[in-house]
């Protein structure tokens, strides 16, 4: 007779962190097909720039792809298109339903309350134009000042950006505290630790310094700058951060990160 309370051992790998990152911030298809263990969700936390260089160099190929069809503006507007379908809308998910929790509630439990609700607000609304504006108008502007569609400043800032924003995902998540008692976030945070969070920074540094150089190091310092400001902007209205606020710390960053290229 089978025990019922019986569980069988899920086996793991030295790798399966790097797949769960994978699988969980990205839509490509299943590596592990099987539940993910609490101890996997919280070492991937440490990959997740990883997983966003990956993210670049698809971003990367997918321009010079673009260029050999399309004009600079359309080129652009695609290449948008795909940067968000590639993440499964997760992150702008995210940051619009911070849109709508943060500023249109009176109180944290409120705030939170509107976070999970589906229903998208007029704060959502004009929060995700606004991004996706800004990031297209940002994005533009450094293809415009480039040679050539493969010139450094655009793949630099395809690079980068993803990198650092998912690096600011894991620095929020382990440095400051979960606002909900329960859910996959909760579980991230609890498992993941400081080795996470020095192989996260240590993916972050050594792209942002040998693929950007100068320009690498001020798009470190504002990728510090907004994620830190944006957790404390966050505290100040809800008693921790949240799956929908990661997403908004990645999106924001990403936004920064393209306008000092942009400004560069």
């Amino acid at each position: 007779m089978d025990d019922p309370i019986y569980k069988p051992e899920i086996k793991t790998s030295l790798f399966s962190p790097f797949l769960v990152a994978v699988q969980f911030l990205t839509v490509m298809p299943p590596l592990l097909k099987r539940p993910f263990t609490d101890q996997e969700l919280g070492q991937a936390v440490g990959y997740y720039p990883l997983v966003g260089l990956l993210l670049g160099g698809v971003l990367v190929a997918a321009n010079s792809a673009l260029a050999l069809l399309f004009p600079t503006a359309l080129r652009i507007a695609l290449l948008l298109a795909l940067w968000v379908i590639l993440t499964g809308v997760l992150h702008l998910d995210g940051f619009l339903d911070a849109c709508d929790g943060l500023f249109g509630g009176w109180t944290p439990e409120k705030r939170l309350h509107i976070m999970r609700d589906e229903r998208v607000g007029a704060f959502a609304l004009a929060g995700g134009v606004l991004l996706l504006l800004t990031k297209y108008v940002a994005l533009t502007t450094v293809a415009a000042t480039a040679v050539s569609a493969t010139a450094a400043p655009l793949i630099k800032a395809l690079l980068i950006a993803p990198v650092l924003a998912r690096w600011a995902m894991s620095l929020a998540l382990i440095r400051y505290p979960y606002a909900r008692a329960e859910g996959l976030g909760r579980t991230m945070k609890d498992m993941a630790s400081g080795r996470e969070l020095l192989l996260a920074t240590g993916t972050a540094v050594l792209v942002a310094l040998l693929v950007g150089g100068s320009v690498g190091v001020w798009a470190l310092l504002a990728a510090v700058v907004t994620a830190v400001a944006t957790a404390h902007f966050v505290m100040q209205r809800i008693p921790g951060l949240t799956g929908d606020i990661y997403g908004t710390i990645c999106e924001l960053t990403e936004l920064v990160i393209l306008l000092v290229f942009a400004a560069w």
